[in-house]
């Protein structure tokens, strides 16, 4: 029953109730999952159903369609009162980003250059190049003589390479700064943890720092700590300390990697110990290229992470943990 009317009171002044319309309905019943443009995550529904292209800044959201929660968007139900049934993607209020001295607002599209198109979310900066398509002929229809009709002239591996030449998408968000060297924005994942805690391990990152400016997959090789069982016994943690963040062997050794040896001695820097349940980690580190040298099959060199310092954290996550960065707020 509604609540009765007072005297001088108009019935829209009662709190008239509103009825919701319903979005999402059980069982699930999903459409085949679709393709997003670039830049559009592919996240589940509200009701915890479907896979579904994610709203954008300014598009229109309710409980099933969500905005996009990796850009920072919200649906925001204010200018729906009140019902608060639909409303409108914004972002949330968070830190600006700066570029080359230039301040923009959470959200924010710009475009530093001509070859790139940037967004700001909270504090990082993420770029994706200007699509420009490639205007020249098609090179498979450069062929004299009659062709027939209906088939073409390319081979399929020709058509799957010209599709990937016509249009290149490198996005990725990092931290500040961004660096622009010979008209290429250089972008980078972070490194993931090395695949081994003692031995020599890999670990790998997403870069467009080369000469074609093109998103590829970099390794290098990373050692923590050598394989010794006593390495407890080996470093010495200083009187009233409970860690030593690093620790080096007592001469230079070479490096073995897949019954390879390193043409030269390193006296290399590790990550130490600690007697509580914290862990080493490093800190500071610059990049060298070690030579190997296998027996009766030549030489090769890899990239290497050269240690210079490493901290103490109660944070340890597991080798090769491409997620461990992620923190639950």
């Amino acid at each position: 029953h509604s609540p009765p009317v007072k005297p001088g009171e108009k019935p829209s002044e009662t709190g008239e109730i509103h009825q919701r319309k319903e979005v999402c309905h059980w069982p699930c019943r999903c459409p085949p999952v679709p393709a997003c443009p670039p830049g559009v995550s592919l996240v589940k529904d509200g009701c915890g159903c479907c896979k579904v292209c994610a709203k954008q800044s300014g598009e229109t959201c309710n409980e099933g369609d969500i905005c996009d929660p990796h850009k920072g968007l919200y649906c925001d139900y204010s200018a729906d009162q009140p019902r608060y049934e639909t409303g409108v993607c914004a972002y949330l209020v968070a830190v600006g980003c700066e570029l080359n001295g230039v301040y923009y607002l959470n959200g924010q599209t710009f475009q530093p250059n001509p070859l790139y198109k940037c967004l700001c979310v909270s504090g990082a900066i993420g770029c994706t190049p200007v699509f420009t398509p490639k205007l020249a002929a098609s090179p498979c229809a450069r062929v004299t003589g009659r062709k027939k009709p209906g088939r073409s002239i390319c081979s399929p591996g020709q058509h799957k390479q010209l599709q990937s030449t016509n249009y290149r998408l490198m996005s990725a968000y990092r931290s500040l700064p961004l660096v622009l060297k010979n008209k290429c924005l250089v972008q980078a994942t972070p490194w993931t943890p090395c695949s081994r805690t003692c031995g020599i391990g890999i670990s790998s990152r997403v870069t467009n720092e080369n000469r074609k400016c093109e998103m590829k997959n970099e390794k290098r090789l990373c050692l923590i700590q050598p394989c010794l069982t006593n390495i407890p016994k080996t470093i010495k943690i200083p009187k009233g300390k409970t860690c030593q963040p690093t620790f080096q062997l007592p001469t230079a050794e070479k490096l073995v990697f897949s019954g390879c040896s390193t043409t030269q001695s390193y006296k290399l820097t590790f990550c130490g110990v600690c007697l509580d349940k914290r862990c080493c980690i490093p800190n500071k580190s610059k990049m060298i290229t070690v030579q190997f040298e296998c027996p009766n099959e030549g030489f090769f060199k890899w990239k290497m992470m050269w240690i210079t310092s490493c901290v103490c954290q109660r944070v340890c996550s597991a080798p090769g943990d491409i997620f461990s960065e992620l923190k639950v707020l």
